[in-house]
């Protein structure tokens, strides 16, 4: 029985674990995210973990792991295992041979691709896509990205930027400035962050989305407005995205995925609204395998022949 370590590697957290092939995760270890230091720490931080793992897993009788996937915040070019961009947090991440540097540490085969694509694998191949051959996932939390995945893998684009759905236009962004630094854009009204920052623009005062949310589900009426329209805006784009790729199935998962029934049923209503014909009956459906998803998407990753 073989095994593989997946690693997802976000802008404040570090997460690893030893994927075994049925889709069990042993192991599981963290490590804050050093992203202000620089791409040295961050691939020390990474190696730390491997090597954590691959030692319990030789104390515990666990099978030793062949091969290292990497989901990494960021673009990344997948065949080469590079960072082509990233955002400002990641101090120095664009450039970054990833797969390369990793691989040199540890002496184990390594691949990297972008994280939302790596949760995307998790859920198609172990979660809510399992069997599925055309998956659409739809991830909003801080931001709004997704992947569209055939057979269990996904699909990239040409310049490795595929998935960028927040910054699809949405009349009901209309004139707010976008993270990307364009106005309009989805991410501005129906992410975490958009939802939060609409409902202080209508007068609410709150620490944080899941406070809006926590109100909303109380009855308050702003919050209720607020959550909401972010549901519905949400849903509206994921009508055209099925309109236009026809998936099996789409799979919702990220912060707001777990807002409850009140903004569940106003993104579904208004995706459904929006499907033609020959899409009705699409399922959007929960993601099943939660922060998990990306450790076993990456770990697939690195057990594919490539």
């Amino acid at each position: 029985m073989t095994a593989t370590i997946g690693i997802d590697l976000g802008g404040t957290k570090t997460a690893a674990g030893l994927v075994l092939p049925d889709g069990d995760v042993e192991l599981d270890c963290t490590a804050p995210t050093p992203a202000a230091v620089g791409p040295a720490a961050m691939i020390d931080t990474v190696t730390a973990l491997v090597a954590e793992i691959r030692g319990k897993a030789a104390d515990s009788g666990l099978p030793a792991p062949v091969a290292i996937g990497i989901g990494s915040a960021g673009v990344i070019d997948a065949g080469h295992g590079t960072v082509l961009s990233a955002t400002h947090n990641l101090r120095g991440w664009p450039g970054t041979r990833l797969a390369d540097l990793v691989a040199s540490k540890t002496g184990l085969p390594v691949r990297a691709i972008n994280d939302v694509h790596a949760h995307a694998i998790g859920e198609a191949r172990y979660g809510a896509g399992r069997g599925l051959g055309t998956v659409l996932m739809v991830a909003v939390g801080t931001g709004i990205g997704g992947s569209l995945v055939l057979d269990g893998t996904p699909l990239p684009g040409a310049r490795h930027a595929a998935g960028h759905l927040g910054h699809t236009p949405a009349p009901e962004a209309e004139g707010l400035l976008c993270t990307c630094g364009r106005t309009g854009h989805l991410e501005a009204i129906a992410s975490g962050t958009g939802l939060l920052a609409h409902y202080r623009r209508l007068g609410g005062t709150a620490a944080d989305t899941r406070q809006v949310v926590g109100r909303a589900s109380a009855g308050d009426a702003l919050a209720t407005e607020c959550v909401t329209l972010g549901g519905r805006t949400l849903g509206r784009a994921i009508g055209g995205w099925v309109n236009m790729l026809d998936p099996d199935a789409v799979i919702v998962s990220g912060g707001l995925a777990q807002a409850g029934p009140l903004w569940w049923s106003a993104m579904t209503g208004a995706a459904t609204e929006q499907f033609i014909e020959a899409v009705t009956g699409c399922p959007v459906l929960p993601a099943e395998r939660g922060s998990r998803a990306a450790i076993l998407g990456a770990a697939a990753l690195a057990g594919d022949p490539r």
